[in-house]
């Protein structure tokens, strides 16, 4: 069976068009949420993001596979709405969303007290990710570990905005 066939019989047929739609649909909304609306809201020159949350409910309800692929596209264009960022979000959300993919299937539940926690923690270690990068150019600054926690707590009121909408689709974690 060539690679061809393989797709056209195996892979294709598996596809669900209207749940990629809808995916598509999420990703686009968490990024204009993201880039035209929350970049106004600075306190102390710092926005809240809350694209990792999103990382985090792809992987929740939708399984390492599928979840850490849409989370990949979005970390893909995220990446090129942020300018200071060059392959930051496109490696960052598969690996946040796999890791809440893990997580989920073996020691906490769907529920939105678990994805509060697991969005704080995404926070986190974005706002981490972000600022050894800087700190790798730059000298490091105990301001850096203030500037990361503030970014965290202000992100952390925008998060359910990336729960509601996937945790009333039926999402059952993809057979992956």
């Amino acid at each position: 069976m060539t690679l061809r066939e393989y797709l056209l019989k195996r892979v294709l047929p598996r596809i669900d068009g209207r749940k990629l739609l809808r995916y598509a649909l999420y990703i686009f909304l968490a990024l204009v949420l993201q880039n035209m609306l929350l970049t106004g809201l600075r306190i102390a020159g710092v926005c809240p993001l809350v694209l990792p949350a999103a990382a985090v409910a792809l992987g929740m309800f939708e399984g390492p596979v599928f979840g850490a692929l849409m989370s990949a596209v979005m970390g893909f264009f995220g990446d090129m709405a942020f300018r200071e960022n060059t392959v930051l979000f496109t490696i960052a959300f598969p690996l946040l969303s796999f890791g809440a993919s893990f997580v989920t299937r073996f020691f906490i539940n769907r529920r939105f007290f678990a994805f509060m926690g697991a969005a704080f923690l995404a926070s986190l270690l974005m706002g981490l990710m972000q600022m050894l990068r800087t700190a790798v150019g730059d000298s490091f600054s105990m301001t850096m570990l203030g500037t990361v926690a503030l970014q965290t707590l202000w992100s952390l009121p925008f998060a359910p905005l990336a729960f509601w909408p996937i945790s009333h689709w039926d999402a059952r974690p993809s057979s992956d």
